[in-house]
């Protein structure tokens, strides 16, 4: 019987889109075992690459729209129509690779454009709207989302069509489970990350305070505890507050959606990674994710890195083997071109193939 090999790679941030990792990837499997079946699925656990892996797993059409950038600014932004689903990648709008290291500024960034994704995605008549939260430029807690939802109805006359979204079901999908407020929340964790000095942190924190106490008077439910709240800057906040929105893990939802477990029936490899992996690679993100479902089939799991740490604690998780794909003493800047980490993942899967008994694939 012919081998089944899945690759399921996330994307190797700033260098490599999931699709493209998977086509190196597989370029060094076939090299070294032409033979075999190679299953290629596109992931994100909600960040970098969201759209694109539901695009390329389940087709649909991209809708091209002007909207405003984090800084509100005029650009062009992409959103997925499935039938009416809508996948909305919070980062073609609100990203913080919209913005140059200097424009980096959380106090001032804000969520609009998303919700002008979401106002467009309901006009075309969508009813469940998928919401990839990573990777944002904001700390707003969604009220530049929110107010751009309510600019757009008020501009058009049109307030009764407010109610429209009472009948859209929103789905966000993220790794992220803090809280929006607190020493864990959205502003003392990830706002640095954003360009927040430790003054702007403490501020943003007490904004996101009373706007989640405001909200919670006026609507008599108060979500700002609940796990994944404080994602994307808040944005997770506003969406469970205001939208009632259902929380998935971000891989987890993707995986489900492509109908995972089914492919993994009668494989014999799955072949995972990320550009660094480590200890928090335990902590829910994508290759964790990935190894969760194939060790209930019994299926091994390879997981390749750029960056290797914790290798002990990954084997002990029950990666069967971890890989760098990097030579020793490799420059991080040559590294991270595309087309030396696309060359390096094909070698170290030509390689790896040695590290197989090729009639089984049993890792030794």
């Amino acid at each position: 019987m012919m081998k089944k090999i899945i690759v399921a790679i996330d994307s190797f941030k700033g260098c490599l889109t999931s699709v493209e990792a998977n086509q190196a990837a597989v370029r060094g499997i076939l090299d070294k075992m032409p033979d075999v079946e190679v299953v290629q699925v596109p992931v994100s656990d909600g960040g970098e690459g969201f759209l694109e892996a539901f695009l390329a797993t389940k087709g649909g059409k991209l809708v091209d729209i002007t909207v405003k950038d984090p800084l509100m600014r005029p650009i062009v932004a992409q959103y997925l129509l499935q039938g009416d689903t809508a996948v909305i990648e919070i980062a073609k709008a609100s990203g913080l690779t919209l913005l140059t290291a200097e424009e980096r500024n959380p106090m001032v960034a804000t969520s609009y454009g998303t919700g002008q994704l979401v106002v467009d995605a309901v006009r075309r008549g969508c009813r469940h709207i998928i919401v990839g939260l990573g990777g944002s430029a904001t700390s707003d807690c969604g009220t530049g989302m929110l107010r751009a939802i309510i600019d757009s109805f008020a501009e058009h006359g049109c307030w009764d069509d407010v109610h429209e979204l009472d009948d859209v079901r929103f789905t966000i999908a993220t790794d992220v489970t803090n809280p929006l407020c607190g020493e864990q929340g959205a502003a003392h964790v990830f706002a640095p990350q954003k360009g927040a000095t430790p003054e702007m942190v403490v501020a943003l924190g007490a904004r996101a305070k009373r706007f989640a106490e405001a909200s919670a008077k006026h609507l008599g439910r108060d979500c700002q505890n609940m796990p994944g709240a404080g994602a994307a800057g808040g944005l997770g906040y506003a969406f469970l507050q205001y939208m009632h929105a259902d929380c998935r893990s971000g891989i987890d939802l993707l995986l489900d959606t492509i109908h995972f477990d089914d492919l993994l029936q009668n494989t014999d490899l799955v072949i995972t990674g990320e550009g660094s992996a480590e200890r928090q690679t335990l902590m829910g993100k994508l290759p964790f994710g990935i190894l969760q479902r194939a060790q209930k089939h019994g299926v091994p799991v390879l997981l390749i890195a750029g960056r290797i740490a914790d290798d002990q604690l990954l084997l002990d998780a029950g990666f069967s083997r971890v890989a760098c794909i990097n030579p020793p003493g490799i420059p991080l800047e040559i590294a991270m071109q595309p087309e030396t980490a696309k060359e390096n993942i094909r070698h170290i899967l030509a390689s790896a193939g040695d590290a197989y008994t090729l009639n089984d694939y049993t890792l030794i």
